[in-house]
């Protein structure tokens, strides 16, 4: 969540639990097996790619060898039920990775994982040194491997590079690349291979062999203007998951950059000693690029294996559970291995079990009614009718006030120089008419408690990812709703018109102001309150014009719920006119026996 949002909404509430008379706060495609080699076609970064000159010889003493410089380029495409994969054998790297299951509403195809791709910066590209070195820019050779697992495809990316050693001999090693894929399933597999030849004495830069980076940017494409949107990194230690910052001299089990809805996630197997610094590169005003790059520690003379599992996929719970039990993966993988992956998806930290709540309440709906905005519409109503008695109390309370306010602005007046006694007579006033005025904020407290983990559920539940509840207006809830597009901009708010905060507004507006009708604050009480009556709903209708369509129906309807709630109540109380004047009569004969003694 936005900071500012954060504090918007914080302040607000405690602005509302102060003045607790407000009340409120404020396709599948067709399924495909084969790999296929296209070197006729090539994309406009692919030809930038072959065009360029980068290479890494000289760096750190490493060349290509003579005999592997008349490889020519070549993509390959791998495609499953699940994902179409486009890598070039220039450094064996992946330069596209279609979600086929998952559409982008921009392009109208699969999402596309793997942006800001260029000649320099490739997804999973290797550098030979530490985190700052360029990547290995040079053809591979490629080879289609038969696997002997069903719906397994495999292809490896191999060259031999020469060393210069300290002594200024030269040594030869071959650099491997294997790439392993699965039917239904968004890990793939990646084996780094480096093996010796001739007077080979190990490869270290530094106390490092290679660096391996991620993706330079996750898709889909991230706008910095959509406050909505999210770029950043998690890491998981073994134990409990942390927001990276500076990762030097901390362990991880894996890495993962993510986004509002979809993640690559890297998790090296246990056997793979890491370089304590790992470079994070942030979204700024020059790049959007958002990438992880890690060092692998230094090599000696031999052969050496390394494995990294890459999830390259949607955010989303129904995806991360399958790695729970081994037997719901294409890998086998289980939470024994206590690699928990789970962890990479968002919470709103120890409000977490609300959100459990709220989408186990939602998913029951969902299966009967299947539309997620009479889901969340249905819920909303539930909620109110379980709050209902703490509502009905504070409301009645208020409602109670409005028979003593002339009683309240007497004890105002006369002790208005005095203010440690004003509040002693008013207290005793509250206890004579049996009225507790914190009573009011439980509910308050209760309703922001519920809002804050609405606000993260509904702008990170992946189900709502292209949800609609009614097509042509609210087509995702996930989204903002649209009835228009205006000629101009409006400023704070676009041009484009939404009718869900409009609906919101007119809808806590009237709430308020039938909420101060008989209100009891006085003077400059009052002002204050009706300027809160006006300027917080004015001032959320901006901060949440373009939030989530999900979170502005569950807000309204519980606005409008509520209204008819505080309108049930008004009329009930005006039904008991005795209870008052009984109250009422109590407090005069208790003045009368005052003034006696």
């Amino acid at each position: 969540m936005e900071k500012n949002t954060k504090w918007a909404i914080f302040l607000a509430t405690l602005v509302f639990v102060g003045s607790f008379a407000a009340q409120l706060f404020l396709f599948p495609q067709k399924k495909t097996s084969a790999i296929s080699q296209d070197s006729s076609k090539t994309t406009d970064v692919e030809q930038s790619q072959a065009e360029s000159n980068l290479t890494i010889q000289n760096l750190s003493g490493i060349s290509v060898s003579e005999n592997e410089n008349k490889i020519a380029e070549e993509t390959f495409t791998i495609e499953t039920n699940k994902i179409r994969v486009v890598l070039t054998n220039r450094g064996g790297d992946i330069i596209s990775y279609e979600l086929k299951d998952h559409l982008d509403r921009d392009t109208n195809r699969g999402v596309e994982m793997i942006n800001n791709v260029n000649a320099s910066n490739r997804a999973f590209a290797v550098s030979f040194g530490d985190v700052d070195s360029p990547i290995v820019n040079d053809f591979f050779s490629a080879r289609k491997i038969e696997s002997s697992v069903q719906g397994e495809q495999i292809v490896g990316f191999f060259r031999e590079f020469t060393k210069k050693n300290p002594d200024g001999s030269e040594g030869k090693f071959t650099f491997v690349k294997t790439y392993t894929f699965r039917e239904d399933d968004y890990f793939f597999k990646l084996d780094v291979a480096i093996d010796g030849g001739e007077n080979f004495r190990g490869l270290d830069t530094n106390g490092v062999a290679y660096s391996l980076r991620t993706a330079p940017q996750i898709g889909p494409k991230f706008n910095p203007k959509d406050r909505y949107d999210i770029r950043e990194f998690i890491a998981f230690d073994g134990d409990k998951k942390f927001t990276p910052k500076n990762m030097k001299e901390r362990e991880w089990k894996w890495l993962a950059s993510v986004g509002k809805y979809f993640e690559i996630l890297v998790s090296p197997a246990q056997t793979v000693p890491l370089s304590s610094a790992v470079k994070l590169v942030v979204p700024g005003k020059a790049s959007t690029d958002n990438q992880a790059i890690f060092s692998r520690k230094a090599v000696s003379a031999g052969e050496t294996r390394d494995s990294y599992f890459v999830y390259v996929g949607p955010r989303s719970e129904s995806e991360m559970k399958k790695y729970i039990r081994a037997e719901d993966n294409a890998w086998g993988i289980s939470a024994s291995s206590e690699m928990h992956y789970d962890e990479s998806l968002p919470t709103s930290g120890f409000l977490n079990w609300i959100e459990i709540v709220l989408k186990f309440i939602m998913q029951l709906i969902y299966r009967v009614i299947p539309n997620w905005g009479v889901s969340i519409i249905l819920m909303t109503i539930l909620l109110k009718f379980a709050l209902f008695p703490l509502t009905k109390k504070s409301l009645e309370g208020t409602q109670k006030m409005q028979a003593y306010q002339p009683r309240i602005k007497e004890i105002q007046e006369k002790y208005r120089a005095d203010p440690r006694k004003m509040q002693e007579e008013t207290a005793k006033l509250y206890k004579e008419i049996g009225y507790n005025p914190m009573a009011g904020c439980l509910p308050l407290i209760i309703q922001f408690v519920i809002l804050w983990s609405m606000y993260h559920l509904f702008n990170n539940y992946f189900e709502f990812r292209g949800a609609s509840f009614i097509d042509g207006w609210i087509s995702d809830l996930s989204s903002t709703d649209s009835v228009a597009t205006l000629p101009f901009s409006i400023p704070w708010l676009g041009n484009e018109l939404h009718l869900l905060p409009i609906i919101y507004l007119a809808s806590q507006l009237l709430y308020g102001k039938i909420t101060a009708n008989g209100g009891t604050a006085a003077g400059q009480s009052a002002a204050q309150m009706k300027m809160m009556m006006y300027a917080m709903p004015i001032l959320f209708f901006f901060l949440f014009y373009n939030a989530p369509s999900g979170l502005l129906l569950y807000w309204t309807v519980s606005n409008i719920f509520q209204l008819g709630q505080q309108l049930f109540v008004n009329q009930m109380m005006k039904n008991r006119p005795i209870e008052a004047k009984s109250t009422k009569a109590k407090i005069v004969a208790a003045k009368k026996q005052k003034k006696r003694r």
